[in-house]
């Protein structure tokens, strides 16, 4: 009775940590959305500085004040040869991230960010030679195909949309890439993770936001109506941004991989629907077919990855397996970019 007790909490305890993970990554890729598009804040650089910023102030909170999860102890050196190249990487993600939502439907672009795991395996095999499984290469062949057939087919096509999309996927891939590589020995979760490279990130950030958006903030400020509630609904941005990342701790916790990656896929269908019921983005029945395609892709492609991690050590040609769940999850998820 008991033990029927308990499977039931953690089935329970999963789909609350799903549902929460979902809600935080609608409402962030929406707020954003809102910003460029209802508010007129046309300043990717601006929007992600105050996410850098909101997000590093709430893992302090997290880690030093509320005390809700174990500071990680990073020597001072590598946080500057270790952290710093990974947190470079991490703001051109977030950039390229919002620049693409300025310029293209949410669906667009979380179908386009559905591309992360072909760059991953591509760059792997490319600069590390690593080998991969027959299977791994024939799950990419669904998602090519899927952003190919959404791409034609995309009625709001913008070019520079894409191409910040498309190169935010080269950028999620290389962070996950040197994450592997950098920060080898560390242990980190997501909260962690925040805590040491949001404030490299805001460093990295704030002059070129200063320089290239400067005077258009500043204009915006002087013209815009309702002065209150927009900044309200940007610095909320932010902070919704944070809880994004703290959800995706509790939600690697809380589920096995498998669900996590079908969870994941089931997420972008949910952003998508949202976007489209708010914003009325024109979508094409080959459009939606393209992105049906991606997800079943991503699906097959996490499936693939688990069959593999479950292969003993000794497997002869067969890439370096995970040694336990949390090494098979991005140190900042691959996914938005969940944190746009």
């Amino acid at each position: 009775m008991e033990e029927s007790r308990l499977c039931q909490w953690s089935v329970i305890r999963s789909i609350l940590a799903i549902v929460q993970w979902w809600g935080f990554n609608v409402t962030v890729i929406i707020m954003n959305k809102w910003i460029f598009q209802k508010l007129d804040f046309t300043f990717p650089l601006s929007v992600s500085c105050i996410h850098f910023i909101c997000s590093a102030i709430g893992a302090y909170v997290v880690i030093k004040v509320l005390k809700l999860k174990p500071l990680i102890v990073v020597e001072p050196e590598d946080r500057w040869r270790r952290i710093f190249p990974m947190s470079f990487v991490f703001c051109i993600n977030i950039v390229l991230g919002n620049v693409s939502l300025r310029y293209i439907p949410v669906s667009f672009m979380q179908t386009i960010k559905s591309f992360t795991p072909a760059t991953t395996v591509f760059l792997q095999w490319l600069v590390w030679r690593k080998y991969f499984d027959w299977r791994i290469w024939a799950s990419l062949v669904p998602i090519v195909g899927g952003i190919l057939l959404t791409s034609i087919t995309e009625l709001s096509f913008n070019m520079l949309g894409f191409c910040a999309a498309l190169f935010g996927c080269l950028a999620t891939s290389t962070k996950t890439i040197l994450a592997e590589s950098l920060l080898h020995g560390y242990k980190f979760d997501s909260i962690n993770t925040v805590f040491y490279m949001a404030p490299f990130a805001t460093m990295i950030m704030a002059v070129p936001a200063v320089l290239l958006e400067g005077s258009g903030v500043l204009e915006w400020f002087r013209t815009c109506p309702s002065l209150l509630s927009s900044l309200l609904i940007i610095f909320g941005s932010g902070v919704m941004a944070f809880c994004l990342n703290f959800s995706i701790f509790y939600v690697i916790h809380s589920t096995t991989a498998v669900t996590f990656n079908v969870a994941g896929n089931l997420k972008v269908a949910v952003a998508v629907t949202c976007s489209w019921l708010i914003f009325r983005n024109p979508i094409s029945a080959m459009n939606a077919v393209g992105c049906t395609v991606t997800l079943v892709g991503c699906t097959f492609y996490g499936y693939v990855r688990h069959l593999l991690s479950q292969q003993p050590p000794g497997t002869p040609r067969t890439p370096r397996t995970p040694r336990n769940r949390m090494e098979q999850i991005p140190l900042v998820n691959e996914k938005l970019d969940d944190k746009v």
